[in-house]
């Protein structure tokens, strides 16, 4: 009946989730070997609060189809924060102060799945990964991508880059907000071609890995365009009191800064600074390369 609907114009067949962990034995291409992970944590300050659920699935990846090969090793753990769970934080997560007391992560196990490894995927790893180098210093010897940053998910034709509502248009769901189904959630988006060049997502996300990204601070821009970037997208820095942008390749960045020079300051020469970052500093509370750009 389900394949009956699904073959109709006027109906969408969604499907439970199954995780797959056995893939084709053998690729077309070189392998890179990929850890996809989540984390649940007691907050969202990486300086006060702490992990709680790690999740991690290490998976081989065909650099010629973009696709998983061989079997897909999996470790999930839960670890006492030392501090009480937020009766909000217990109701997103569904983890209790009952489940993780007296349990902690097994970081041979982490170390193990790190070993080797090419690259580190989150779907926010800018809010993932300094949680987890705080919590073991593999972390951070690694580059790192974001499924939910490095992928424009506007230009591939989704109308959000939320993890559940990409899976949904896969025709997937599941129950979200536990790391491990979460991981295999994000590893099954990544497997599907994207529209504007057939290439999976996985694919996309081993291209980070020698592209730098950059972040150019809108230094000194005039308080009348707070409008214009913000608009923008710009973010803006409270502490350094600077709005910035994050950009993915360097045409972009020529692009950035012939619109800052147009629409922020007024077509007058300006010097705004810049912060370069490979993928082993990406998402990091690591600072780039710092220079001065000319515009």
């Amino acid at each position: 009946m389900a394949d009956q609907l699904a073959r109709h114009p006027d109906y969408r067949v969604l499907r439970r989730l199954v995780p797959v962990t056995h893939f084709a034995r053998s690729g077309a291409g070189a392998l890179l070997k990929m850890v996809i992970l989540d984390t649940e944590t007691t907050g969202l300050s990486h300086a006060k609060d702490r992990i709680i659920e790690l999740a991690m699935l290490r998976v081989d990846v065909d650099t010629l189809t973009g696709l998983p090969v061989g079997d897909v090793q999996i470790y999930d753990g839960l670890e006492d924060p030392g501090q009480p769970i937020s009766e909000e934080v217990s109701q997103i997560t569904g983890i209790s102060d009952d489940m993780v007391r007296g349990q902690a992560l097994d970081m041979a196990r982490v170390e193990a799945l790190l070993a080797d490894a090419d690259l580190v995927v989150a779907h926010n790893a800018g809010f993932d990964r300094p949680f987890c180098e705080a919590r073991c210093p593999g972390f951070a010897a690694l580059p790192w991508a974001c499924s939910f940053a490095d992928i424009d998910w506007k230009k591939e034709g989704r109308g959000s880059a939320k993890l559940e509502h990409l899976a949904l248009h896969q025709g997937l769901f599941y129950e979200a907000h536990r790391a491990e189904v979460d991981c295999h959630a994000l590893l099954a988006v990544l497997m599907a071609p994207l529209p504007t060049d057939g290439k999976t997502g996985l694919a996309r996300l081993l291209g980070t890995i020698a592209s730098p990204s950059y972040r150019l601070l809108a230094t000194q821009a005039p308080f009348d365009a707070k409008d214009a970037l913000k608009a923008r997208a710009y973010r803006w820095d409270a502490e350094k009191r600077v709005w910035h942008t994050r950009l993915t390749d360097e045409t972009q960045l020529t692009a950035e800064c012939v619109w800052l020079k147009t629409a922020v300051y007024g077509g007058r020469s300006a010097r705004v600074h810049l912060e370069k970052m490979d993928a082993l500093v990406n998402y990091s509370s690591r600072a780039g390369a710092l220079s001065e750009q000319q515009l």
